[in-house]
């Protein structure tokens, strides 16, 4: 009997020590990508979970960038928040700012026995992401920049070259008039105005967005978008829109379908709507640099960065945070970053990936995929490696209000561009009187 029972136990143990010993340690990702982008968030997890059998990402879908944040940081107090969470960059200020509730991606790294090159990273983005000491603090999953999409056949039709795009900004205005002229209803419009028109525009002119070198130099920072130039600018905008030129199609992104279906002719917008762009235009269409003002000096610089990064969440276990070193380690492999900028038009993060794609010809074969890593990869200067603010995201409402006042008449871009620098400010002073 008893020689049964050992029997029947070894049996059972023999079940269930593979079981045990294969057990794979589970990675939390939460995420906003929706669409195509959802769909290469989970080739990103099923490649790494096919890659190994040790971890298992797992993406889930939490919403928009908007509303990931506050539920990540309702779900850390209660004790059950993700190892990985997507912020977008204007929420990098915010994150930095919560002590003890993320650990930085650098010490991850190092941790698991990995090394942190920055030379291998395209400056621009690595700089955004790191802190004074060099240390990484996120992971910069899906980095992307401003660009000029045009409709090449638009502006065939309206007797502009469409293989010429406007390069300054005196040249959009004419353009826009040729185009409406030609009846089209929408010449130019934007997506993510406060990003585009003060935010990205103030690095691209090499000026300040706001003091202490754009928020890098400390909570202290305010803003200085209230500028000869930045009025010159919203001014120019704001005289377009009366005359029908520039067209505002709404807050975020919405001005993206209004290009893609064919309305609008040209679109400041996100590099990341390359994929959209190709998989719903019926037309042919270009990317170009965005266009400045030639008149100032240190024009053009390089645009901010976009998109958003990685950051780990705290108060997890030291197997579940090589989990996460592994996962990132493979996401920096130059083939698939190659792949994911390819497919999506967000920037490739190192410079071996951005060398890989232009070996392949595939910019080549895209004509104008490589407008936005050559906007990041200049180099950059105080006053333009990007901007770290606290409380980004109320400021970007404030930006958004006060320019859709111009464009409705009801404001002066002087009025709106004070408005924002004296609204904006007492939310920088919020968060750095909760930050001392």
């Amino acid at each position: 009997m008893k020689k049964c029972l050992t029997a029947i136990t070894l049996a059972a143990c023999a079940l269930v020590a593979p079981v045990t010993s294969h057990a794979q340690t589970e990675i939390q990702w939460w995420h906003s990508m929706t669409g195509g982008l959802n769909d290469w968030v989970i080739d990103l997890a099923n490649g790494f979970n096919a890659s190994q059998k040790e971890y298992k990402v797992v993406p889930t879908y939490k919403g928009t960038y908007d509303e990931t944040m506050p539920a990540a940081v309702a779900a850390f107090r209660a004790g059950n928040a993700p190892h990985i969470l997507q912020v977008f960059e204007v929420g990098t200020a915010t994150m930095m700012a919560a002590k003890g509730a993320v650990v930085p991606v650098g010490k991850v790294l190092a941790d698991a026995g990995y090394k942190f090159d920055p030379k291998a990273y395209i400056p621009a983005v690595v700089g955004y992401y790191t802190a004074p000491n060099g240390q990484m603090l996120s992971f910069p999953l899906n980095s992307s920049t401003t660009v000029f999409n045009y409709n090449k056949d638009m502006f065939r039709k309206a007797g502009l070259d469409p293989n010429k795009p406007p390069a300054t900004w005196p040249e959009v205005v004419l353009a826009a008039a040729k185009l409406k002229a030609s009846g089209v209803s929408c010449p130019l419009t934007t997506s993510w105005q406060g990003w585009t028109q003060l935010e990205s525009f103030s690095t691209w002119h090499n000026t300040l967005f706001a003091t202490l070198n754009n928020g890098f130099g400390g909570t202290g920072a305010r803003l200085a978008v209230n500028s000869p130039l930045h009025v010159r600018h919203i001014e120019n905008l704001s005289n377009m829109a009366k005359q029908g030129l520039f067209v505002y199609r709404g807050r975020g992104n919405k001005a993206d379908a209004p290009f893609y279906s064919g309305e609008c002719a040209m679109a400041t917008a996100s590099s990341s709507t390359y994929a959209s762009i190709k998989k719903n235009a019926k037309f042919d269409f270009g990317i170009a640099p965005l266009p400045y003002y030639p008149d100032v000096a240190g024009a053009p610089q390089n645009t901010v960065i976009g998109g958003a990064s990685l950051w780990v969440m705290g108060g997890k276990k030291p197997a579940e945070y090589k989990g996460v070193a592994n996962f990132f380690n493979y996401l920096t492999n130059a083939e698939i970053q190659a792949k994911s900028h390819q497919r999506t038009g967000y920037l490739p993060i190192t410079l071996a990936s951005f060398e890989l794609t232009e070996k392949s010809g595939f910019y080549k074969q895209n004509p104008g995929t490589d407008v936005a890593v050559n906007q990041m990869i200049r180099k950059t200067t105080d006053k333009s490696r990007g901007i770290r603010l606290g409380n980004f995201i109320q400021v970007r409402a404030i930006e958004d209000e006060e320019l859709e006042q111009v464009w409705a008449g009801k404001k002066t871009a002087k009025e709106a561009l004070d408005a924002i620098v004296s609204r904006g400010n007492e939310q920088l002073v919020r968060f750095q009187n909760a930050n001392k």
